[in-house]
């Protein structure tokens, strides 16, 4: 993967940036993409893409426009995200070349790379005149999802992202900060730290609790939780690895400190909190039972009431709450990436020209910035230009805050653990939260997942799998910088 310092070789500051805007008689990278896509015209390109929702995108959207503009046909293979890395690699080991463009989560890249799975795509870049739109992707998604060992393996593509989303209604309501203060004895004010979250929650709770309102509610399946322990472990300062010798450090203080706390916090939350999926805890939060959730970025869209009420989205509970969001960064203020999408090209691949045009095109300035205003296939925003986009901040009173909201999220993010067999990790982390929902003790919790942790790395190789996490620290968007 890429760090800052590799990076500087094809990337500007934000001034130089603007000064190679593209000039107007210069050809978009969409533009140049459609016309050397044309002598393909009649063939079928093949991309793997994550089943449900997010297919809409190909096979509503982009793949018609493809075929429109290049006469290319586009075959939508949908697979299940769990399962997406192992059709990859069964796919690639088999040689049968069944897959030309792939949608890849960044954490998997160096698993991927290392494999060979994955075309390495710089030469393309050069030939198709890609590098100055790449420069615009905003700076966590670009200089932590892109690059593995220097070199290219994917275009970041999704602006996947945990946001803080609160009741402004009530943080701003005179007679909730008088009774928060009588409570308290502080100012009600939106969290910045995990201690003031833990305040403000159990706060909120004693005064809000009569109405059918609690302070918090956050999803709480090991899937989902998973990640949630990961950023804010990491904001508050711990680390994964000794990076000296590979043991695992998750059972540090900091681990104890961060899974008692989390446990601790389910008091406060509604009834049941440890089981709320995804879905639970969206329709908690849009139906005003909570005052303040953290989630990916279509929970603020879809509390404003954007989209839903197109029949792709009929499963999204109304909100009630549309006009009342406000919307910040969780405490400590780096945020997680949470998985994301990179679009990538297969080694294998019997058409490698035709899909690099297909994803550079998808991944372009121009269609990108239509394919996150798209209300039913989940791209988030990704690039400088979509914050700023004047179409996206029309779409509701308040975009201008949610999307100001996301920049400085794309500012700040940290990446999610990329490792050799990241999986094999994050299965035991998923076993450990399970337990500890179910009550065991965070400590002996943490300390049987570090052996595990430990006897994972030792069957890996501990020198081949620290190269990859020494590669994976230095990125910028590992741990907080201070």
């Amino acid at each position: 993967m890429i760090n800052r310092r590799d990076f500087g070789k094809i990337s500007l500051g934000a001034g130089l940036v603007a000064t190679m805007a593209r000039p107007a008689w210069a050809a978009s990278a969409a533009d140049t993409a459609v016309k050397a896509a044309q002598q393909y015209k009649g063939r079928t390109i093949t991309i793997v893409w994550e089943a449900g929702l997010q297919s809409l995108d190909p096979t509503h959207f982009s793949g018609p426009k493809w075929k429109e503009l290049t006469g290319m046909d586009v075959k939508v293979v949908e697979v299940a995200t769990a399962e997406m890395f192992t059709k990859i690699m069964q796919d690639y080991r088999s040689g049968a070349g069944a897959y030309d463009a792939l949608n890849v989560i960044p954490a998997w890249m160096p698993d991927l790379a290392q494999a060979g799975a994955l075309e390495v795509l710089d030469p393309y870049v050069e030939k198709y005149g890609y590098a100055s739109e790449l420069q615009t992707i905003a700076p966590t998604y670009r200089d932590n999802q892109m690059k593995v060992r220097g070199k290219i393996y994917g275009f970041p593509d999704d602006g996947d992202v945990f946001l803080m989303y609160y009741r402004r209604d009530l943080f701003e309501d005179p007679a909730v900060q008088k009774a928060f203060k009588e409570k308290t004895g502080k100012d009600l004010a939106v969290p910045k730290t995990w201690a003031d979250f833990d305040v403000v929650g159990a706060g909120l709770t004693d005064v809000l609790k009569d109405k059918g309102i609690y302070g918090a509610s956050f999803f709480r399946q090991p899937p989902y939780a998973m990640y949630m322990f990961e950023e804010r472990f990491r904001n508050e300062g711990g680390k994964f690895f000794d990076a000296d010798t590979m043991k695992a450090t998750i059972n540090s203080d900091v681990g104890v400190k961060v899974f008692t706390a989390m446990r601790n916090e389910n008091k406060f939350m509604p009834p049941g909190v440890e089981q709320f999926g995804f879905v639970e805890n969206l329709a908690t939060f849009l139906q005003g039972q909570s005052a303040m959730t953290i989630s990916w970025p279509p929970y603020g869209r879809w509390a404003e009431g954007y989209g839903t009420d197109q029949e792709a989205l009929n499963w999204v509970p109304k909100t009630t709450i549309a006009g009342k969001v406000g919307y910040a960064l969780p405490p400590g203020g780096h945020p997680e990436l949470a998985a994301g999408f990179a679009l990538s090209i297969s080694s294998t691949s019997k058409n490698k020209d035709a899909a690099y045009l297909f994803i550079q095109w998808l991944n372009s300035e121009d269609v990108s910035r239509q394919r996150v205003q798209l209300p039913y296939t989940l791209r988030d925003p990704f690039r400088d230009s979509h914050y700023t986009d004047s179409g996206y901040l029309a779409l509701w009173p308040n975009a201008k805050d949610y999307l100001a909201a996301l920049k400085r999220a794309s500012q700040t993010g940290l990446l999610d653990l990329s490792l050799l067999q990241t999986d094999k990790y994050e299965e035991v982390m998923r076993q450990a939260i399970s337990k500890l929902w179910a009550g065991d003790d965070p400590k002996t919790i943490l300390d049987a997942a570090a052996a595990e942790w430990n006897d994972i790395t030792q069957k890996i190789g501990i020198d081949k799998q620290k190269t990859v996490y020494t590669a994976w620290a230095a990125e910028s968007g590992a741990y907080p910088k201070t």
